[in-house]
């Protein structure tokens, strides 16, 4: 039914026939190799009757291709496209030719739910520019594991209340925008200290103790959450035997009938390993839409999607509950509908760049009251050489970045290392030069417990301030418009009026 053109309902008859000769295409979403629709990929999509892509940076040019892109992903999938994008703010963020909106955790400093909810309208008018019309965001974990690796300043925070203050604003900042908003990572992945990238998480709580602080944002905005993204995360709890993405304790015990939400469910990405090393894709995606999934996300190799939509066919002519699917296309149908995948090139998206520049700057935050060097002063910077992408994350800035950037207020001799622990802090120390380190990794280095700056500036991981004995200046991330909001306050010209949003 790809092509259609008509802006009015099917008739009965004809969504009747539309769920009866279901193809499994209906039911993921996939991603494409590059930053143009190409002839096997389009024939693919087509030929599975696929209405739902994510996009990566590896399908970011410039915002003339991926208008392009995207006009011509909703020209093949028809009305009922839904274009994804992870356009979190902070790190998570693909294009690189917009203004970089502040990470969760930077807004949750500032801790204005208006502010969040300005930036996430902005976030929004940046993918509704191009024809995106589902964010795969706000992230609604409670981050209450300073040693988690994969949530970290992607959350708001560690109080739940603050979460669901800011993830409530997010969804009505994408509101605004008609972009789809998704909340994630259902039922939360605040307290992990696994990646579920790379394993599969267990957390062990009991019902009072999810009750309490990771199901409270997702009760709070379930009302206004056109989406939920599930976790491949096992709560014992919940289901000692199965993911959340696995789940129907989870996905329709728990989600549609006790808490009764509406909304669509769409799995993480089934290629992480929490599930792909555990499960195989094909069995996974059955498992994920028995549990109560509306959508599987089959990312990666082409063999891999055509492995999940096998199985998946197979399961439409047996296992599969086809009222509940039909129940989820509508849903998926309904999606689409309340947020068109047109785009809007006359939008001036410049015109945010002051709001997250301000944003950026009230998130700014300290520790243990630091004392920056006067300006003007000779200053010893000890700062990574190069900071790599790592899965979600995108490349941090680097050392002579830095040292650039503080040259603005100081004279700098760089100290660029590659492994924290062959620093020799007595001999850094030993020219008598204030000693500024820099953090820019998106891990925290056990190895700097050894570091003795006198200033520390957390340019990423805010964690990283439990780990470095010494008063810190946090910006929650990297970004350009972060490192000015620091340069500000190094120079005197600004405060520090954020608040951690953490337990230190």
């Amino acid at each position: 039914m790809h092509g259609r053109q008509d802006t009015h309902p099917a008739p009965p008859s004809l969504r009747l026939w539309r769920v009866t000769s279901l193809q499994p295409g209906s039911l993921v979403m996939v991603d494409i190799p590059g930053p143009t629709l190409d002839a096997d990929t389009a024939a693919h999509l087509r030929r599975h009757d696929i209405r739902s892509v994510c996009l990566f940076g590896k399908n970011v040019q410039d915002p003339g291709q991926l208008r392009r892109l995207c006009a011509d992903l909703r020209d093949l999938l028809g009305e009922d496209a839904l274009i994804a994008l992870d356009h979190e703010g902070g790190a998570i963020l693909r294009p690189t030719f917009w203004p970089f909106a502040p990470s969760a955790m930077s807004l949750g400093a500032a801790d204005d739910a208006q502010l969040t909810e300005d930036v996430s309208a902005a976030l929004a008018r940046q993918l509704r520019s191009v024809g995106v019309n589902w964010n795969f965001a706000p992230v609604l974990d409670v981050n209450v594991d300073p040693a988690n690796p994969v949530i970290g300043e992607r959350a708001y925070g560690a109080d739940p209340l603050l979460v669901a203050r800011h993830g409530a604003a997010a969804l009505r900042g994408h509101a605004r925008e008609r972009v789809a908003g998704c909340v994630k990572h259902f039922p939360g992945h605040g307290d992990t200290h696994l990646d579920s990238h790379l394993a599969l998480p267990r957390v062990s709580k009991t019902r009072a103790e999810l009750d309490a602080v990771e199901f409270v944002p997702f009760r709070a905005c379930l009302t206004s959450a056109p989406a939920v993204m599930t976790a491949h995360i096992v709560y014992d709890a919940l289901d000692p035997d199965s993911p959340a993405t696995l789940s129907r304790a989870v996905l329709t015990d728990l989600l549609r009938r006790e808490w009764g939400y509406p909304g669509v469910t769409v799995t993480d990405s089934m290629g992480m390993q929490a599930i792909d090393a555990n499960y195989g894709r094909g069995e996974a995606a059955v498992m994920a839409l028995r549990a109560g999934a509306d959508l599987v996300m089959a990312l990666g190799r082409r063999e891999a999607q055509e492995a999940t939509l096998a199985a998946i066919g197979d399961a439409l002519t047996g296992t599969l509950d086809r009222g509940e699917v039909e129940a989820g296309l509508e849903r998926l149908r309904s999606l689409a509908a309340a947020h068109p995948a047109g785009a809007d090139p006359a939008l001036d998206l410049q015109t945010d760049a002051p709001l997250f520049a301000q944003a950026w700057a009230r998130g700014l935050s300290v520790y243990h009251t630091p004392v920056a060097p006067p300006p003007g002063a000779r200053v010893r910077l000890v700062a990574q050489r190069k900071v790599t992408r790592e899965n979600v994350s995108e490349a941090s800035v680097d050392a002579h970045t830095l040292a650039h950037d503080l040259g603005a207020v100081y004279d700098v001799d760089l100290l660029a290392y590659d492994d924290p622990a062959e620093l020799d802090w007595a001999a850094i120390r030993a020219l008598g030069l204030p000693v500024i380190l820099a953090t820019a990794a998106r891990h925290r280095q056990p190895a700097l417990t050894r570091a003795r700056p006198d200033l520390h500036l957390a340019l990423y991981n805010p964690y990283a301030v439990l780990d470095v004995p010494a008063p810190a200046a946090l910006t929650y991330g990297f970004r350009p418009e972060a490192r000015a909001a620091l340069v500000a306050w190094l120079r005197g010209e600004a405060g520090t009026p954020g608040r951690l949003p953490f337990t230190s």
